[in-house]
């Protein structure tokens, strides 16, 4: 039917209808010499409509006076017959309707056909290819009288560049990777949920999650695996929360969720379970078995914000006390979460002007040695005196320094002022440095290390620069280089913090490191009855022997924890136990003299106590005296509120904390009208069991 046309169309010059009112349609062409015939101006006009028709860059059309196509080009009448629509001869409204609800548009059409008024650009479609669309732009054609001979026009297809469109819409609106919505398909759902009328709103949360460890699996697996991992999250995520919430991709390993209606926090808290523990089971990729986390932070509209900018900041805090708690799990915004934040904010601006207006300064804690119980060296500690809220403790400045990039000027400050303090004091007494795993990071590290050692004069070798094991997350070919160039140099290299971190020995064949520091964590409670710390200390230092490296204990702060700590083979101590950092001055004084530390910390070390008041009996001698209960431990308790002449050191005596559940002990001090005991078995007062009987006994 290609190139069909009515009975009634013709192409014979002159007449009107067919093509040769078509040729009319020109424009734009120059005016024809007079030498030209009509024939030749007609037969130009039909080389022109082929050409256009041919190339398909658009097709011409012609109704007759009732409106019904009697010419239509091949190409679209082809489209038409493909999908069983014959269009010559069907009312030109009825084989092409303007598509959805725009009933306005499709009636003005209806109104040029019967008004005979010309046309331009309506976008139309037909409803056995709804997904097709084309431009039709028409006029009324009239002969030489003046009468009306019908509509004739031309047409575009629109559908290539309509696709076109929607893919530049979803692009803009929905993430390539995932095929979730985009941050910006997320904000503008959430500005639509939260503009509702008052009579159409409803309950609205705002879920953000942020997965763990996600980073350690690009840097090992590679940004392939990555993108593939992030693929099965989005899925897994779209399961678990199902149909009835916007799943969301807000950029690198963060997603979001909103819920719409159903918004109560047990419901919500439900969801964040599920969800942690839906991403947290293995993934299968390309041979290997990926375990990651997921942390969740929670806003609730209005409550919490009535703008998607201030729910979208106020779960993010939420998402930041998650992670900030441990990761692996969700926390719900509260007011003192912006609070925190702002705190954390003029922490940092004050922070920026804290080096440059010389408010830090360095203290020195000394490292004794087992063996000799002198001091082998010291660690430089960095200190902040705020001029307004006095001493900041560095478990408060050094994160925010090390998230706010503040952490390079200072570490740099602080390795530089280390040596040249270090360098005045006798050999071989070390200097202990920290450095971030930011700072590690780094290639110029070794750079600035060597014009550090440079400007002091300090003997490289006493130089200890002390690592935490985060700084394995990162490539493991950049950490070789760093740590082959510092070894180059003639510095020590400490293992810090050790058992904290990723509980990874690997890198321990291949990092060349002259000490591993144990965590304190490990020291407290070393002499307690029942810890396996000294099991865990004893193994450490086996390792440790076999590769030839030194070990330190940190946060030694009871001086009979120095002999157990002697027994278990470290070859250093560092704590309290020696006193606290002091300025350099003091340092310079201390090894003035003799460099023998001195113990001058607790004699005994305890285990951890908790106050408590509440009337307690114990039973001397066959009688039973009641007395105050002021704190117990799990090893004993302190009581006061008795009777002087009925107790005396070193007296046994049963204690009931719960009555009908007597405890042996011993009285091991009293003064002041108080009295420490010291009880014959562990007793664990933190249990369910214990403290629900503590309670209901109190």
């Amino acid at each position: 039917m290609a190139g069909r046309a009515s009975g009634s169309a013709s192409t014979v010059p002159g007449e009107t209808g067919g093509l040769a009112s078509l040729s009319r349609l020109k424009r734009g062409w120059r005016q024809p010499k007079p030498s030209v015939t009509d024939s030749e101006k007609a037969a130009r006009a039909l080389r022109f409509i082929q050409c256009v028709e041919d190339q398909g860059s658009g097709w011409f059309w012609e109704t007759d006076r009732e409106g019904r196509l009697s010419y239509l080009s091949a190409s679209i009448v082809d489209q038409l017959c493909a999908i069983g629509q014959d269009p010559v001869g069907e009312p030109l409204c009825d084989v092409f309707t303007v598509p959805g609800d725009d009933v306005s548009a499709e009636r003005t059409l209806r109104f040029h056909i019967l008004g005979r008024t010309s046309f331009s650009d309506y976008h139309v479609s037909t409803a056995a290819a709804a997904d097709r669309s084309w431009s039709i732009s028409g006029r009324p054609l009239f002969d030489d009288v003046g009468q009306f001979r019908g509509f004739v026009g031309t047409g575009a297809d629109l559908t290539a560049k309509r696709r076109t469109e929607a893919e530049v819409t979803r692009l803009a609106l929905f993430d390539s990777l995932t095929g979730l919505a985009n941050r910006a398909k997320m904000q503008l759902s959430l500005d639509q949920l939260l503009a509702r009328r008052p009579g159409q709103w409803q309950p609205l949360a705002l879920l953000l999650l942020d997965l763990d460890r996600f980073k350690a699996v690009n840097d090992t697996l590679g940004h392939q695996t990555g993108d593939l991992l992030l693929k099965l999250v989005a899925q897994r995520l779209q399961r678990t929360v199902g149909d009835g919430a916007l799943v969301g991709r807000r950029g690198g390993d963060e997603f979001e969720v909103v819920i719409a209606g159903e918004c109560r926090r047990d419901v919500l808290a439900d969801m964040a379970h599920g969800i942690v523990a839906a991403l947290s089971q293995p993934y299968h990729i390309a041979g290997s078995s990926i375990s990651i986390g997921c942390s969740i932070g929670i806003a609730i509209a209005p409550d919490d914000g009535d703008t998607s900018e201030t729910l979208v900041r106020n779960a993010d805090l939420a998402l930041y006390a998650a992670k900030g708690d441990g990761r692996g799990t969700h926390r719900f915004y509260i007011a003192e979460l912006l609070a925190l934040a702002q705190m954390r904010r003029q922490m940092e601006d004050d922070l920026r002007q804290a080096l440059p207006g010389g408010q830090l300064h360095l203290v020195y804690q000394p490292v004794v040695g087992t063996a000799t119980g002198a001091i082998t060296g010291y660690e430089a500690l960095v200190r902040w005196e705020h001029p307004r809220l006095g001493a900041i403790s560095p478990a408060d400045f050094i994160p925010v320094a090390e998230e706010s990039g503040l952490i390079e000027p200072i570490g740099e400050w602080v390795l530089r002022t280390a040596t040249m303090a270090a360098a005045q004091w006798p050999a071989p007494v070390r200097i202990a440095v920290n450095v971030s795993p930011i700072q590690f990071a780094r290639p110029t590290l070794p750079l600035l290390v060597t014009s550090a050692l440079a400007k002091s004069g300090l003997d490289p070798a006493r130089l200890e620069l002390e690592i935490t094991e985060s700084v394995f997350l990162g490539g493991s070919s950049a950490n070789d280089e760093t740590f082959r160039n510092l070894k180059l140099l003639g510095v020590r290299l400490a293992l810090d913090d050790f058992g904290t971190g990723y509980s990874s020995l690997g890198y321990l064949k291949t990092a060349p490191f002259d000490k591993i520091k144990i965590d304190q964590s490990f020291v407290r409670g070393l002499g307690h009855a029942g810890s396996r710390n000294a099991a865990i200390i004893k193994a450490i230092v086996t390792l440790a022997d076999a590769m030839h490296l030194e070990t330190t204990a940190e946060g030694v702060e009871a001086q009979d924890e120095i002999e157990l700590i002697r027994a278990l083979g470290c070859t250093h101590i560092q704590g309290f136990v020696y006193g606290r950092p002091v300025p350099e001055q003091q340092v310079i004084q201390q090894l003035s003299g003799t460099t023998v530390a001195v113990p001058t910390g607790v004699k005994v070390s305890r285990a951890a106590r908790t106050r408590m008041l509440r009337t307690i009996w114990i039973a001397r001698d066959g009688r039973r005296i009641p007395a105050r209960l002021r704190d117990i431990s799990s090893a004993g308790a302190m009581i006061d509120d008795f009777e002087p002449l009925e107790l005396a050191a070193d007296a046994r005596i049963t204690i009931e904390f719960v009555e009908g559940e007597p405890l042996d002990g011993v009285v091991r001090w009293i003064r002041s009208g108080r009295a420490g005991i010291a009880l014959d078995q562990i007793f664990d007062f933190r249990s369910i069991r214990q403290l629900a009987r503590f309670q209901s006994a109190a």
